[in-house]
């Protein structure tokens, strides 16, 4: 099991992004409709959650989207090797 390290709740390039706004870049697919993104200048990461609206991404959201990306792949391949 990998760790993860935490980052220092006070930093300036999150005031920035807070104040101006982030740029996120999908970083992880997990389904067609939620993605993994993180902000280029802050490096906040951010998820998809079910109703459609970011959230952080902490270690729930973490594991929740690792369960449904294999459920999904297993799904797709399923799907791809009957037709």
């Amino acid at each position: 099991m990998s760790r993860t390290t935490t980052k220092p709740l006070f930093s300036l390039s999150g005031i920035v992004c807070s104040t101006m706004g982030h740029h996120f870049v999908i970083t992880r697919k997990i389904t067609n409709h939620i993605n993994e993104y993180r902000c280029t200048k802050c490096g906040c990461e951010m998820t998809d959650n079910d109703s459609g609206k970011l959230v952080r991404l902490n270690y729930r959201t973490r594991k929740i989207n690792a369960v449904m990306a294999s459920f999904f792949e297993k799904r797709t391949r399923r799907q791809l090797s009957t037709h």
